[in-house]
This record gives C-alpha cells, sequence and structure tokens, in this order.
C-alpha cells in the first residue's frame, strides 16, 4: 500500500491531546516536547523539522521515521523563540512525501528544568541481557546477597522475609479465579479477585527474590510452583484485561517478574509456557492502550495509562529480545513517560483526579521509573511534573485529615494512605525536599496498624518497597514544614489550596477549592467552586458519603454531584456529573486569581458558570471569592447572575447535626468547630434547613454506616443573588468571633469586619440591579 501523499491537518477537541508546544502553551522544561494529533493512517510515519526564529538560520529536520504522533528530543536546546513543523515520511524511500503542517512558534525561556529523552538511537545498547533484570542484575543479587548473610537487617531483609516471603512459602497456590456468578461484577467480588491476584503477585515476586538473593532452594522450588501455577490460567478467562484489568495487571506483573528472576531456573519448556503466557497478556494491555484507547490521542483513561506502568514496563524488559514486539512496546511506554505523562497534570504538580488517584497513578509510576532507571539508566524524575508533584498532597491531604480532599477516594473516612507517605519518601529522595519525608514519617505514625486495609494490602507490599528503596536510595533528612507558604495554586488543574500550622495539630488549619479545567471527568467530581474545610483536629467542611465502589447508588446518584458537595445549587440542580465524556470535560471552571497577602490573608476568586451550564442553561454567570481572613476566618462571597428568576440554595456538609439560628448555624466536634453566619444576602433573608443523609441510596450499600448532615441556606427568587456568608473555625473551649456591619449606601455594598485585636477587614460589592 502506497503511503498517503496529503497530510491532513485535523481539529482537535476537548478530549484530544492538543498540539504543542505553541505560543499559547510554552514548553515548561528543556527540550521541549512535541505532539500532534496523528494521521488517518495509523502505520504513517513522521519528520520532524525545526528552526530558531533569530535571524535567517534554516530549518534543521531534528527527527525522521517516527512511528508515533509524540517526541522528546535527547540534548536540550538553547533559549530562544523557535517555529516547528511536522510531514509524513516514506520508510521505504526514506525522504519527506507530504507537505508541512502549519507552523507553530513558540518561545523556549531560560531557566527551564533541563529533561532530555532517552537517546532514540542504539537506546538498549549498553542494557543489561542477562537475568535478571527487574530492578537488580546478577552482580547486584549476588552482592545483595552477601550482605544480608553478614547482616539480616541489611535493607530491612529480615522484615522482608517474615512479612512478605515466609507467608507464602508453606502455602498451597491460590486458585486461578473463577468468573462472577451469572457474569455479574459487585464491589465485594471484583475486589476480592484482584487482591486474591495481588497475593499470587506477592508470592511469586518474593519468593523468587529470595530464592534467588539467598541461593535457598527450598523457597526455589517453591517460587517455581508459584509462577507455573500463574501461568496456567485461562488468558482469555476471568483474570484476562477484559474481564478485570485489575486482576490482569496482577497476574501479568507475577509472569514478568517470575520469568525474569527464575528464568535460569526453568527448563526450556517451562520458560517457554510462562513466556507464551506473559506475551499473550502483555500484547492484550498494550494493544488495549496504543490500538483501542489510544492514550496517545485521546488522554484520560485512568487505567489504560496506568498499565503502561504496571504491565508494559515490566512485561516488555523481561522479554526484551526474546518478544518481537517487545522493543517496540518499550519505546512507546518511555517514550510516552518522556513526552505526554501526564494526561492528568502539569509543570506545578497538580493532579486534576485528586490526591487518591495521585497515589495510585504516582506508586506504579515510581514502580515502572525505578525499573527504567536501573535496567536503561535513563531518569524520568528529572522531568518538572516529579520534581513538583510532592507538594499535592502535601497541600491537599494532610496527614491528619480524613475528608478535605476531592474526588474518588477509597480511604474516604479515614487518614490518607500509608502509599501517599511511601511514594512521598521517594519524591523526597529524586527531590532533596526534607518536607515530604517529614510527611512520610508522620503518615507512618498516625497511620500504623492500616497495612491490611484493601487499599494498601490489595496494592502493594511495603515491605517491599522498604527492601527496595533502602537499596537504591539516600536516606534524606526530614523538615518539619513550619517554613512552607501557607497557599499553593496548582494552575496545571485548577486547585487552590491551604495549610496553616500543619506541624500542629490544635492549630491546624487545611482549607482547599477548585475551579478545574477537567471538570468531572474520569475519577473527578462535579464539584467546580466546591470547597472544603478542616481546623482545630476537626472535619468541618467535608467531603460527605461513603466509599462503597465505583459505579455503585452511592457514587453515581450522591459522591460525583454537586448536591454532595460544599457548593451552590440553582433551584436543585449542580453541575453535569454523568457518564458521557464530552460533557464531563465541557463541566469545567476557572481560578481567575490566587494570591497570599503579607498579613496571611488568602483571596481566590474562581468562576464555575461553565460547570453549572448543561442543567442550568438560564445562568448567564457565577463567580464565587474565598478571603481566608489571616488565615482563620473564612468569608465566601458567591454572586449568581440568571436569565430567569430563580433561587439558589447554598450547602455546607457536615459529620453530625448542626445547630440552626435565624441567619447562622453552628457546628462543634470533639476537638474544633466552626459558626457559620449568612451575612448579607441581596435577594432577602435566607431560609436555613439542616437535612440528614443522602439523596437516591441504595440502603444497603450504607447499612450500619452512620448518615451525614448538610446545612442548606435558600434565598428568595430572583435574576440576581449576591450571597456572603462568614465561617469562623474555632478550637473547642477557645470560641473566636468575627463583628461586621454593612454600609450600603450609593452604589457598592460595603461589609466591614473586625476581630477582638481591633484589626479590620472590608469587602466592596458593586450593587447590581
Amino acid at each position: 500500500m502506497n503511503a498517503l501523499q496529503k497530510l491532513e491537518r485535523p481539529t482537535a477537541g476537548r478530549l484530544t491531546i492538543q498540539r504543542a508546544p505553541d505560543a499559547n502553551r510554552p514548553p515548561t522544561e528543556n527540550p521541549p516536547r512535541f505532539c500532534w494529533i496523528p494521521d488517518i493512517d495509523s502505520g504513517a510515519r513522521y519528520a520532524l523539522r525545526l528552526r530558531a526564529q533569530q535571524g535567517n538560520d534554516p530549518y534543521t529536520v531534528i527527527a525522521t521515521n517516527l512511528r508515533l504522533n509524540f517526541f522528546t528530543p535527547d540534548q536540550c536546546f538553547e533559549p530562544g523563540n523557535y517555529v516547528w513543523s511536522y510531514a509524513l515520511w516514506s520508510e521505504e524511500g526514506a525522504e519527506v512525501i507530504s507537505d508541512w503542517s502549519e507552523e507553530l512558534e513558540f518561545n523556549l525561556a531560560d531557566g527551564l528544568t533541563r529533561a532530555p529523552g532517552l537517546k532514540h538511537a542504539d537506546r538498549y545498547q549498553a542494557c543489561n541481557t542477562q537475568h535478571p533484570r527487574l530492578w537488580l542484575n546478577p552482580e547486584e543479587v549476588s552482592t545483595l546477597g552477601k550482605r544480608v548473610q553478614a547482616d539480616p537487617a541489611y535493607c530491612a531483609w529480615s522484615a522482608f522475609m517474615d512479612t512478605a516471603v515466609r507467608p507464602w512459602a508453606n502455602r498451597v497456590p491460590i486458585d486461578a479465579p473463577q468468573p462472577y456468578p451469572g457474569n455479574k461484577r459487585t464491589p465485594a467480588l471484583w475486589r476480592k479477585m484482584y487482591i486474591d491476584c495481588q497475593e499470587l503477585l506477592y508470592a511469586v515476586r518474593h519468593l523468587a527474590i529470595a530464592a534467588k538473593v539467598l541461593g535457598d532452594a527450598e523457597l526455589l522450588a517453591k517460587a517455581r510452583q508459584w509462577l507455573l501455577h500463574v501461568a496456567r490460567f485461562d488468558v482469555s478467562g476471568a483474570t484476562s484485561r477484559a474481564y478485570n484489568d485489575e486482576a490482569a495487571f496482577r497476574i501479568a506483573g507475577a509472569l514478568a517478574w517470575g520469568y525474569d528472576w527464575l528464568y535460569n531456573d526453568l527448563s526450556e519448556d517451562e520458560r517457554a509456557e510462562v513466556r507464551t503466557a506473559l506475551g499473550y497478556r502483555l500484547e492484550e494491555v498494550a494493544t488495549h492502550v496504543i490500538d483501542h484507547a489510544r492514550i496517545h490521542v485521546f488522554p484520560y483513561d485512568s487505567h489504560a495509562v496506568r498499565s503502561v506502568a504496571s504491565v508494559m514496563v515490566p512485561a516488555c524488559i523481561a522479554l526484551l529480545g526474546e518478544h518481537p514486539r517487545a522493543k517496540e512496546w518499550l519505546d512507546f511506554a518511555i517514550d510516552y513517560y518522556d513526552t505526554l505523562y501526564s494526561p492528568w497534570g502539569g509543570a506545578s504538580g497538580g493532579w486534576a483526579e485528586g490526591p487518591h488517584y495521585w497515589t495510585t497513578a504516582m506508586a506504579y509510576l515510581i514502580d515502572a521509573g525505578n525499573l527504567l532507571r536501573k535496567h536503561t539508566g535513563h531518569d524520568i524524575y528529572k522531568r518538572v511534573l516529579f520534581q513538583n508533584t510532592g507538594s499535592f498532597p502535601l497541600y491537599t491531604k494532610a496527614p491528619d485529615t480524613t475528608r478535605a480532599c476531592f474526588g474518588d477516594d477509597s480511604t474516604l473516612g479515614d487518614l490518607p494512605s500509608l502509599k501517599v507517605g511511601y511514594n512521598m519518601r521517594h519524591f523526597a529522595a529524586v527531590t532533596g525536599d526534607g518536607h515530604l519525608q517529614w510527611y512520610f514519617e508522620r503518615i507512618c505514625e498516625l497511620a500504623k496498624g492500616t497495612e491490611g486495609e484493601f487499599y494498601n494490602y490489595g496494592w502493594w507490599s511495603f515491605a517491599f518497597d522498604e527492601l527496595q528503596y533502602q537499596h537504591d536510595f539516600p536516606a534524606v533528612a526530614s523538615k518539619e514544614p513550619s517554613d512552607l507558604p501557607q497557599m499553593r495554586y496548582f494552575q496545571d488543574v485548577g486547585w487552590v489550596a491551604v495549610q496553616r500550622d500543619m506541624h500542629n495539630p490544635d492549630e491546624h488549619l487545611q482549607f482547599g477549592t477548585k475551579c478545574s479545567p477537567f471538570g468531572s471527568i474520569s475519577h473527578s467530581h462535579g464539584d467546580q467552586g466546591a470547597f472544603l474545610l478542616f481546623a482545630h483536629g476537626e472535619e468541618l467542611a467535608i467531603q460527605s458519603g461513603y466509599y462503597v465502589g465505583f459505579g455503585t447508588t452511592m457514587h453515581r446518584n450522591w459522591r460525583r454531584l454537586t448536591k454532595s458537595k460544599n457548593a451552590i445549587l440553582i433551584d436543585g440542580h449542580g453541575q453535569y456529573a454523568g457518564a458521557d465524556k464530552s460533557l464531563q470535560i465541557q463541566s469545567a471552571g476557572r481560578v481567575l486569581e490566587a494570591r497570599e497577602q503579607t498579613d496571611g490573608t488568602v483571596f481566590i476568586s474562581i468562576d464555575p458558570t461553565q460547570a453549572y451550564r448543561h442543567d442550568v442553561p438560564y445562568l448567564r454567570s457565577y463567580s464565587r471569592d474565598f478571603h481566608l481572613i489571616r488565615g482563620r476566618q473564612l468569608l465566601v462571597v458567591d454572586e449568581v447572575e440568571l436569565s430567569q428568576e430563580g433561587q439558589v440554595q447554598w450547602q455546607m456538609h457536615l459529620m453530625n447535626s448542626p445547630q440552626l439560628g435565624q441567619n447562622s448555624f453552628r457546628y462543634e466536634g470533639q476537638r474544633g468547630g466552626v459558626t457559620g453566619e449568612f451575612v448579607f444576602c441581596s435577594s432577602g433573608h435566607v431560609t436555613l434547613s439542616s437535612v440528614e443523609g443522602f439523596d437516591d441510596v441504595d440502603p444497603l450499600e450504607i447499612e450500619g454506616l452512620p448518615l451525614h448532615h448538610r446545612v442548606i441556606a435558600t434565598t428568595p427568587h430572583a435574576c440576581v443573588h449576591t450571597l456572603v456568608t462568614l465561617l469562623t473555625p474555632y478550637r473547642v473551649g477557645y470560641p473566636e468571633r468575627l463583628h461586621h456591619f454593612i454600609d450600603d449606601q450609593g452604589f457598592a455594598t460595603h461589609i466591614y469586619f473586625q476581630d477582638a485585636l481591633d484589626r479590620s477587614y472590608s469587602v466592596t460589592l458593586p450593587k447590581r440591579f
């Protein structure tokens, strides 16, 4: 078939990658990362050219015969202004065979993070071709064996043996998981299946490592038994990617580690048996990632993106030179991490799906990044995302909070998972940031004893994590976060977070809000403009509900919807949070301003209008301003304009029942409390009510669980609403008040506030007629 001669110029959509870099999407690291919408021919090859805008410099073709629609050079460029374009390339004729694309201009700023891609020529020439290749090479295995024989505590080896190896040494291999009864999936059945497969991964990987490091024949025999047992599972059955992808990822991991570490202890027939099973599972995942999900075009597939790390990287390294497509797929994985990763965040380190899915994504990314670093020498952690992303959980999911972060979260109601801390320790090691080490140590102290929870045990082995970390990375000194700015604005995802006195539990305050360009896509919710508040050891404005499982009525009918958030409804309607991805990403918002003042006051202005438009088409505009006055009292200003009269319902969700007054409420927990005052409403007096429970949730899903409460302040009908609400957190026994009065003469309303120390604060609201 002849190559197409005409270069298409398709327009990118909201759900696709965007062609970059350009003037609106300048590089955030050096060298720049190039990407474009691919040609309709999936077999097309590309050439890429670049020229400096200064003077009359000619174009330089910097890449040819590219299989993929993205590319990162393996050397840095001089700062300056550049122009680039791409064209179709003939592999047979070794020439450009189409016109060049439209030129895009960009500025490569001075001082950007330097993070070149892995070299493209002979990229695996210096790699170890012996087994094992995953984590340690044969020489390192021998060295580790000598060290642990001399000192069993070296790199926490004895703990690894006690908790991660010996439990499997005398156990009969777990039976192959069977299909769900009637092929009807429930959260409990789905979770049991993937935990069984996680245990199979633990058994194979840990027995194989221990056997080879110690030279232990009995452990070796057990490791071989478990590996061959797993290799004989039906590759098209219940553990296939199409049936249960979480189970499939774990089985592929077990086969990759077992094949690699036990390679020299298997017969040729056994090697072929394991290699065939692993190759089939690898191909199933790689085909889905590249040809079906097409994450290099449609990037917002959380599981497909994660499977690059959990399956493609370890399996391709294990099979490199032994499977016809292992190199091709490993190239894809490395170039993807060098160029397009991550669709959920960027230079400021944010993660649009929230800190819990940051935890899962980063955990697998770290596993893959460490394997690549050891096998190829390539350090993906130099990228700007990884240099900054430790700040995201540090600011949005403090170690002592349980309901103070956005997005899907299987730890909802519990402290952050231990794995958040282990990830943070890793980023402390690669960045040298002692604040992240402090977070790790604090989490280990607070969440000790939760290793067996399903969101820990079903996903990772901390004993293996500890062994790897102590072997590969240096210790980093802990640094208390008392010297950090109060506010952090994650511009890439539209999140703003405040941490005051995180190191002091009695005075600690966490505040967060978001107004994200990602809308409610994937594990995000219909919560643009919502806020969360934790103070003095108490969850005050909470994430309401429970994690029951993805797709349950609690998830679909409550947790994802605006009515479960500390956000407004308009005539009872919120933001789009249904299943249509196109509408999800259109239901977005904008952070207009976020700044911290010298007196500690934080001001945040957001525009969630677009997020409400699908369900409230008569909404003209909506803005919400937050004033965290001197880091203590929270003033919320909502301004809504409608094309027809309507009511606004202002919501705040609480753990238990509040006390209601005429225009105020109080909620008090064991250690902290909050008062709420509706200081001003342009459309008339608000009506307060308190509601218990979760709307439209199957009672069986929450049987035995405490119900939550919410305060609702409802305005009169009007086309224009300005609502000013003052929230004052306090420590039990130490009440705080901020006194206020209103001057509404003229064409503006002036509201003045004064605290007990005679410190004043004011807001001015233009009157809207």
